[in-house]
């Protein structure tokens, strides 16, 4: 792959990151303002047909983020514009296929024509979303159209400036340009901020890079673990289509996600302050005990034991020696 600098670690970006610097009263707002913004994107998930995450394309995100020496934060808004420009499109031919008649030849040709439409552009539509997700970061260099060219020169493909443009504003427009997006990162980081200020043992440096090695983890494996968190929750081994439908909106809680990453990163730093990091966790957001500790036991469960004999489920095995090593290091 080209690029246009050096390459460097992406944990490099993390040396000028500082917790405990901003005012308190500024620390309350934003968090009621990320509360409130979460409750929404819950109450609108019930809504959705299902989601769109597969673990060789979010790898895919990453590597390719990493390689642009791209921010954790561009990368996951990266898969969330990625999988809400999936789910539209899925919808739009769901949509078109179940109100055009059944015996009309033409029409149903028309909705075949557009998924493989759909799928013959994916690449270019993926790697739109990366360039829209460093637009967004003003922290972030912009990925220029000319580094996404080589990029797709290198993979044999053969693109027009006009065609990236063009294939960003088909993002943009399927998604109504509302593509500054929420990301867990942005409530872990949140939450992290009012546990120092409320004296967690554990010092949110360390929990930090556990939680993005974490939370790297959950993107990878986020089937795996909410449907464990389903069966949990239920206390059934075969969930229902309907109660499937129904935990969509689970899926969709940042809060929830957020407290889980921290209790499970409380846990492989210090498992002696787990108790007490959990119970930071629920006096701020009010997410039951209960809640917190089954989240964080189908991270830890998923995210340690990914690559061992018999499970069905893998993640890239660079990303499980990482993890593996983190909690090894944590346990001597």
């Amino acid at each position: 792959m080209n690029m246009d600098g050096p390459m460097r670690p992406r944990s490099a970006s993390l040396v000028d990151f500082q917790f405990g610097v901003v005012a308190r009263e500024t620390i309350e707002d934003a968090l009621l303002h990320l509360a409130q913004q979460n409750e929404q994107a819950v109450q609108e998930a019930s809504g959705r047909l299902g989601s769109f995450r597969e673990p060789r394309i979010v790898e895919f995100v990453f590597l390719l983020s990493e390689q642009w020496c791209l921010e954790k934060s561009v990368s996951y808004q990266a898969v969330e514009i990625l999988e809400r420009f999936m789910v539209k499109q899925a919808e739009n031919i769901y949509r078109q296929a179940t109100i055009q008649p059944r015996d009309n030849k033409r029409e149903s040709q028309n909705w075949r024509a557009l998924k493989e439409q759909l799928v013959n552009k994916f690449t270019l539509r993926l790697v739109s979303c990366v360039q829209l997700a460093s637009k967004l970061s003003f922290q972030n260099k912009i990925i220029s159209n000319i580094t996404v060219l080589n990029f797709f020169q290198a993979l044999g493909y053969l693109h027009t400036k006009e065609e990236l443009l063009e294939s960003e504003l088909d993002v943009l427009k399927s998604l109504n340009f509302q593509i500054n997006l929420p990301t867990p990162l942005a409530y872990v980081e949140m939450l992290l901020e009012v546990l120092g200020y409320n004296g967690c043992l554990v010092p949110a440096m360390r929990l930090h890079a556990t939680c993005l090695t974490l939370l790297d983890l959950v993107y990878l494996l986020h089937e795996p673990i909410y449907e464990s968190l389903l069966r949990a929750s239920i206390e059934n081994s075969t969930p229902s289509q309907l109660q499937g439908e129904k935990f969509i909106s689970v899926k969709e809680d940042f809060m929830l996600l957020a407290v889980g990453i921290i209790a499970a990163s409380a846990f492989i730093q210090n498992h002696e302050c787990w108790s007490q990091v959990m119970g930071h966790l629920q006096s701020i957001t009010g997410i039951a005990l209960a809640s917190i500790a089954e989240f964080s036991y189908a991270i830890l469960t998923h995210s340690v034991g990914a690559n061992t004999p018999g499970r069905q489920q893998s993640i890239p095995p660079h990303l499980a020696a990482r993890a593996l090593k983190t909690v090894a290091s944590s346990n001597t």
